[in-house]
C-alpha cells in the first residue's frame, strides 16, 4: 500500500487531542509488525487518551492521543505484564510492542483481546460473586510498589492534593450538584488519618467502564495507563460507582486504617464522579456515572 506521513493519517482534534484512523494502525503494521499486516484493524473504542483497534479474534492495538497520554502506554509496557501475572482477572498484557517512527511519533502496543462487555454498557452483575473477586483483585494489586513505579500527581496521592481541581470541577458543575453537601463531605475527609502504610500498587483509573463483564460476572480489567503507587483508596472508590449491594458485602478492608480508608475511598469517588461529570460533554455514560459516584458518596448511610 502506498504509506502516508503521519499528518495524512491522523485528523487533528482540537490543541492536543488526535483522532487516528486504521490507515495509519495499518501502515504501522506493515513497518513493524509485518506479520500481522494481512488483518484488517477495525476501530472500537476512542477514550480521551487512547485509541483501539481490533485486530482479528485475539488481538488488538491500543494507540495513545495526546503526548501527555503517550507516557502511559510506556507505563504498561514495562509494568503490567509483571502485575497481571498475579492478578484474578484478565488484563490486555502487550504481546508487541511499537516504537515512535515518522509515521507515528509515539510508543503503542499490541494486547490480547479480552472478551466481555464494559460494565458500563450492561447492568447484569452477579453481586457476591463481583464483591469477592474485587476482593481477591485488590489484595493482589495492592502490593508495595517498587521505588521506580510510576509517577502520577493525580491518582494515589493525599487528598489535600486533589483540592484544587476538585474547586475546579465543581464550578464546571455549578447548579447541577451541591455545593454544600459537596463541600462539607470534603473538608470531612480531609480530617482523616492518611494512608499510614508504603505507596502500593494502584491500577489508577479503575471505574466501571474499565471493568469487563462476562455471563454477569467480572471477567477482566482494562486500561492500566494511569498505573502508579500510593494510597489504595484512589482505587477502592470504584465501590462507590457499583451497587450499594456490592460494597456492603466487600470485607477486604485493612483493620489498622479501615474507618479513614473508607472515608478517603469516598471521598475520592466524590472527586472523581464530579471530573467525571464536569468532562463528559456528550458521554452520556460517563455523565450518569457521574451523578450516581456523587449521589452515592454523598449519601451514603
Amino acid at each position: 500500500m502506498t504509506v502516508r506521513m503521519e499528518s495524512d493519517l491522523i485528523t487533528a482534534m482540537g490543541r492536543s487531542s488526535v483522532v487516528v484512523g486504521p490507515s495509519l494502525v495499518q501502515a504501522l503494521l506493515e513497518e513493524q509488525h509485518s506479520d500481522l499486516a494481512y488483518l484488517a484493524p477495525v476501530k472500537v473504542a476512542e477514550g480521551w487518551d487512547n485509541a483501539l483497534f481490533r485486530l482479528g479474534d485475539e488481538l488488538a492495538v491500543r494507540l495513545p492521543r495526546r503526548a501527555a497520554s503517550a507516557i502511559l502506554i510506556e507505563h504498561e509496557q514495562r509494568w503490567l505484564p509483571e502485575l497481571a501475572a498475579r492478578l484474578p482477572l484478565a488484563a490486555p498484557v502487550p504481546v508487541r510492542v511499537g516504537v515512535p517512527s515518522r509515521l507515528f511519533r509515539w510508543s503503542w502496543s499490541i494486547v490480547r483481546w479480552l472478551p466481555g462487555k464494559s460494565l458500563l454498557q450492561t447492568s447484569s452483575l452477579d453481586d457476591v460473586d463481583t464483591a469477592t473477586v474485587l476482593e481477591k483483585f485488590f489484595l493482589a494489586l495492592h502490593q508495595a510498589a517498587p521505588m521506580d513505579a510510576p509517577n502520577n500527581p493525580w491518582r494515589g496521592v493525599p487528598l489535600e492534593a486533589r483540592t484544587g481541581a476538585l474547586h475546579e470541577h465543581l464550578q464546571q458543575n455549578e447548579g447541577i450538584v451541591d455545593r454544600r453537601a459537596v463541600l462539607d463531605l470534603w473538608d470531612r475527609a480531609l480530617s482523616t488519618a492518611p494512608w499510614p502504610g508504603p505507596p502500593l500498587w494502584l491500577h489508577g483509573d479503575l471505574h466501571p467502564g474499565n471493568l469487563l463483564v462476562s455471563d454477569g460476572r467480572l471477567s477482566g480489567v482494562i486500561d492500566f495507563g494511569d498505573l502508579t503507587s500510593g494510597d489504595p483508596a484512589t482505587d477502592l472508590s470504584v465501590l462507590w460507582m457499583l451497587p450499594i449491594s456490592i460494597r456492603a458485602r466487600f470485607k477486604a478492608w485493612p483493620n489498622q486504617d479501615r474507618e479513614a480508608l473508607q472515608m478517603r475511598a469516598r471521598a475520592w469517588a466524590l472527586a472523581l464522579g464530579l471530573a467525571y461529570l464536569a468532562h463528559s460533554r456528550d458521554d452520556d455514560a460517563m455523565a450518569a456515572l457521574g451523578h450516581r459516584t456523587i449521589n452515592a458518596a454523598l449519601n451514603e448511610p
